[in-house]
């Protein structure tokens, strides 16, 4: 299994971590939503559960649950600036297709 991460994206969130004052890790998972069925949800850790899986990346623990793990094998989390706009982009080879939005994926 592996999980990797952008330099910008480790040095993102190293920077929310250390200004939150706490907390274990950044949870990767899914939801059910969207146009085309799954979207990512990032949140920090303080505790992870027990059904969690830990991989740090470049002094960051990225914590997955057991439930979205098996759509999350080999993702590439990358921080990114386009112009105004900032934020997280997902590469995961197991999604098969986006929204037009880009909002929500499909497997």
């Amino acid at each position: 299994m592996s999980v990797t991460m952008t330099a910008s994206a480790s040095e993102r969130v190293k920077s929310f971590l250390t200004n939150r004052g706490k907390g274990f890790g950044l949870r990767l998972g899914i939801k059910t939503t969207g146009c085309s069925g799954l979207a990512y949800v990032l949140e920090f850790v303080d505790e992870p559960n027990e059904d969690d899986s830990v991989f740090a990346v470049d002094d960051v623990n990225i914590i997955i649950d057991g439930k979205s793990l098996v759509y999350l094998e080999g993702i590439e989390l990358d921080f990114v600036k386009e112009g105004l706009n900032e934020g997280f982009k997902f590469t995961n080879p197991n999604a098969k297709g986006e929204c037009g939005c880009g909002e929500s994926f499909n497997v």
